[in-house]
């Protein structure tokens, strides 16, 4: 047969490339069907690790991430393909070898590519979906009826859609919030969700809002159909959970439930719906049984009034009248009278109590309507903040969306682009100032705390901000648009020449006319952020509008920016982040007065011209441009301004001497291109005034590790040699990454000055194959680590102890803070704790230990054992033992770990443990 192979492969190349390639399929075959063998055997490794992984995790209140489920569907289809390919392979005929062959090939680079996507490096689960949300809530006066009439339909048979009506400010919403938090205490339901609808309705974005609260994402589909194909996902999503109240607050207009996708409640079901409107005619339509607030009654009023202005109001001479007069012009709307009363709140002054009844009663008697009646109230505790920048800060907040959640951060940062705060020098200082103000604006219930996806945040009550718009944003060319669902920018004549600031944000337009010049002398700030259809803005659009200093962009579809924008001279803040697709920005050359450029996650491919030029800027946002490669040499040394710099991405890398220059930063997120830049700048003077850093070394850190708070200050430090390198820690690190670095054999000790990194809360070390140990006693010099709350080890072969002790005297801080302790896949380890370190672990609260295949005790039994010898771990909740097939003992043959406040023990696949000496503080007996 060899003799044959030469003659006929000289034949092949007279034949052609087609032929040639199926012979060398046909001749390959065996090799082929081998190597597809070896490379699924590699994938499926790779499967069982991650589901060893998610098995870990998964019962703790998690669940798998939807691209892992995606993932591992894909492995499981791929390995059917296979097997049906070498079930062909038994029966396959000579000359059908080729075509067979070609298939194989094809399966093997998809096994290849599969196997490539299953690096997850922001992990593989995610929190599981509460069965709802506890929201912040004030104290009902009154309203007792109202509450009992829900509370009876809510668990009685008869009533399945309530509607809750009333008029603005009446405590639809607050008798609401208590009992979404009610329901949480009970098992009556499955599930409770809290959906704001607001005006105008957005059907899309109601669906979004509901799927979310199940932890799902509702696909994309082709426009046109977007309502229907996503009415038919959430129905399927929501026919899944059980029964469920769902609670649709503020809708203002008569809607199909089926069209949105929400599942109709039936007895058969026992689902409930409630509404709150202020129409009852909406909550009739939708087939509700109706609930009416009615305002309270004076004595209830009264007590309210007190309650938040303070009962010792009521010792200061001739003031009882006045203020029950006061509490009358409040009409019994808690809204009112809680803002009214934290307005007046410390004033112990009859005349001033005076005045404020006599402007209370001419701005009532000045207009008509329920709305404006209400508005005049309201208005009066605005007035009387008594300080124009916390007012502007209020009016601002109209210009977003009803019921729009701000986030602390993120307002702050919006007031300071609109030079609300004056500036303090530091942005710490200007930080500290927009807090104060914020507080003051909660204080005096012209802001309320809220949850939105289970962050803490805040919101402007809806009747507070119809007043800001309607009743006080005309005086000051206001101009606010926002989530009205537009589809064009007003025309020329919408924009008017007193305009100061326009809020066009959360609409549906999609182009601005070509030729359109709005005529705004005056205009100041323009906001255009989240349409996210708008793709191109023609050159003549901001020429009307010299005075421009704020422009949001953010959330669009744009590809380029006018050229226009490059003779915006009086431009102090530019915000383009999440636009994908912007490619090219004219010169900034001329905005010597620009202070804030962010272009977070944008599609830029080169830093813009000009940029070296803005002698102002102090906030420079470049993370996520992944298609940004490089910072050009020495443009950051002529920023000399800059507070803040964010430059995270995945192919940018700096030199230390760049940033090292900036003797103002206040704020870094950045990566080295190496360990000597990293040390040269965290040696530096200019570090020393960093009040917050992410730092990354060849690698940024990941932001979706669960145990990192955002505000926290990290280091991440990757593939790196830290014995002939090194490595230098500020003594203010919290969060210490350590990935696939060389030569730490002799443990964390080789990491200089972590003895000084006194604030170290979070130490996460994987893929070190060099390391033996954690800590070494032995040492000259060791870290304690007495602040240390967690600490993961991950991947580390050669550990074989936690802590080298020998002969040594244990410190008695070493870890005494620890509470998290997580090692997996640490191969080379066989004793977890020594005992000698046991009473150091006192705060303990979980034990993770997952594929260590030589592990074969939790705690070293020593030869001086006694029998009564009691272990004693006051505040661990957790013990988890995966994957440990050589574990014969969690501590000595007589010894018992005294656990009171445990709650979960989990043991898998220990074969070798026949004992679990654990005693519970409701069990005696550990056997």
């Amino acid at each position: 047969m060899e003799l044959l192979v030469e003659p006929i492969m000289e034949l092949v190349k007279c034949l052609g490339r087609s032929v040639r390639t199926y012979l060398d399929y046909h001749l390959t075959f065996d090799e082929a069907v081998s190597d597809i063998r070896r490379e699924l055997e590699v994938l499926n490794r790779r499967k069982e690790d991650i589901n060893l992984s998610i098995q870990s995790h998964t019962s703790l209140g998690k669940e798998v991430k939807h691209e892992v489920q995606g993932w591992l569907k894909r492995v499981q289809e791929i390995n059917n393909e296979v097997e049906d390919i070498q079930e062909k392979t038994q029966r396959v005929k000579w000359y059908s070898k080729g075509r067979l062959g070609k298939l194989v090939r094809k399966n093997m680079e998809v096994v290849k590519r599969i196997h490539e996507q299953g690096s997850f490096p922001d992990g593989l689960i995610v929190d599981r979906p509460p069965r709802g949300i506890k929201l912040p809530t004030e104290n009902v006066v009154g309203e007792d009826s109202a509450k009992e009439k829900i509370r009876g339909h809510l668990m009685g048979n008869e009533v399945i859609k309530i509607g809750v009506c009333g008029v603005g400010g009446v405590g639809k919403t607050t008798i609401i919030k208590h009992i979404n938090n009610e329901l949480l205490s009970v098992t009556d339901f499955d599930r409770v969700i809290w959906v704001t609808v607001s005006y105008p309705l957005d059907v899309i974005k109601l669906q979004e809002n509901i799927a979310r609260h199940f932890g799902k994402e509702l696909p994309k589909v082709p426009e046109g159909e977007e309502k229907e194909r996503r009415a038919a996902t959430l129905m399927s999503i929501m026919e899944g959970v059980g029964r469920y109240v769902l609670i649709l607050d503020d809708v203002w207009e008569v809607f199909s439930l089926i069209e949105v996708g929400i599942l109709e409640p039936t007895m058969q079901n026992g689902s409930k719906i409630v509404i709150t409107s202020r129409s009852i005619a909406v909550c009739q339509k939708m087939g509700c049984e109706i609930v009416k607030v009615e305002p309270l009654s004076f004595q209830e009023s009264l007590n309210l009034f007190l309650d938040k202005v303070g009962h010792q109001v009521l010792e200061v001479p001739n003031l009882e009248g006045i203020l029950k007069l006061i509490v009358e012009e409040c009409g019994g709307l808690p809204l009112a009278i809680v803002v009214i009363a934290e307005s007046m709140k410390g004033e112990d002054d009859a005349h001033v109590w005076k005045n404020a009844l006599t402007e209370l009663r001419e701005g009532v008697k000045s207009v008509t309507g329920s709305d404006q009646k209400i508005f005049k109230r309201l208005r009066f505790s605005y007035d009387r903040l008594n300080n124009f920048e916390i007012q502007s800060c209020f009016l601002y907040c109209s210009l977003f969306p009803e019921d729009y959640p701000f986030w602390r951060k993120e307002l702050i940062e919006r007031w300071i682009d609109e030079g609300l705060i004056d500036g303090l020098g530091s942005r710490e200082a200007t930080y500290d100032k927009g807090h104060t103000f914020l507080s003051s604006l909660v204080k005096n219930c012209l802001l309320e705390k809220t949850v939105h996806w289970g962050d803490d945040a805040f919101k402007m009550h809806d009747v507070l901000r119809d007043m800001a718009i309607k009743s006080i944003g005309p005086e000051f060319g206001y101009m606010a648009k926002a989530g009205m669902k537009l589809t064009e920018v007003p025309d020329e004549c919408g924009w008017g020449n007193d305009l100061k600031k326009v809020s066009l944000m959360e609409n549906n337009i999609s182009k601005i006319p070509l030729g359109l010049c709005p005529k705004c002398p005056t205009l100041s700030t323009l906001i255009l952020s989240n349409n996210r259809n708008l793709s191109e803005i023609p050159e003549s659009f901001f020429e009307g509008m010299p005075e421009l200093k704020v422009l949001d962009l953010s959330k669009t579809d744009i590809e380029a920016l006018p050229n226009s924008i490059s003779n915006m001279t009086k431009l102090s803040s530019m915000r383009l982040a999440w636009c994908n697709r912007l490619r090219y920005l004219p010169s900034l050359a001329k905005l010597r007065a620009l202070k804030k450029l962010d272009l977070f996650s944008s599609g830029i491919k080169v830093v813009p011209q000009g940029i070296e030029k803005l002698i102002s800027l102090e906030y420079l946002f470049l993370s996520c441009c992944d298609n940004l490669e490089e910072i050009p040499m020495g443009m950051l040394s002529d920023l000399s301004n800059l507070q803040y710099l964010f430059l995270v991405s995945k192919k940018l890398k700096m030199k230390g001497e760049e940033v090292e220059r900036l003797g103002k930063l206040e704020t870094f997120e950045g990566v080295f291109d190496d360990i000597q830049g990293y040390n040269h700048f965290v040696k530096s003077q200019d570090f020393q005034i960093l009040t917050d850093y992410k730092i990354g070394v060849k690698e940024p850190y990941s932001e979706f590790d669960p145990n990192i708070d955002p505000e926290e200050l990290v280091v991440n430090i990757h593939n790196c040699d830290l014995e002939e390198e090194g490595i230098v820690l500020p003594n203010n690190l919290q969060v210490l990454m350590v990935r696939m670095c060389r030569n730490m054999r002799s443990s964390l000790n080789k990491v200089a000055l972590l003895e000084k990194a006194t604030e170290l809360r979070y130490c996460h070390i994987k893929d070190c194959e060099d390391m033996e140990c954690v800590v070494d006693l032995n040492s000259s010099s060791y870290p304690v680590l007495d602040k240390l709350e967690q600490l993961v080890l991950w991947g580390l072969p050669k550990l074989s102890v936690l802590v080298r002790v020998e002969g040594v005297a244990t410190p008695p801080h070493i870890f005494s803070n620890l509470k998290m302790l997580s090692i997996w896949l640490c191969s080379g380890m066989r004793k977890l704790l020594p005992l000698e370190l046991v009473q150091a672990f006192q705060n303990l609260e979980e034990i993770d230990v997952g594929r260590c295949e030589q592990m074969e005790e939790i705690i070293a039994s020593s030869d001086s054992d006694a029998s009564s010898d009691k272990l004693t771990f006051p505040k661990l909740r957790r013990l988890k033992l995966l994957d440990l097939p050589q574990l014969k003992s969690i501590c000595s043959a007589k010894g018992v770990m005294v656990c009171d406040s445990i709650e979960e023990i989990e043991i898998l696949r220990c074969q070798e443990l026949k004992r679990i000496p654990v005693q519970l503080h409701c069990f005696i007996d550990p056997e």
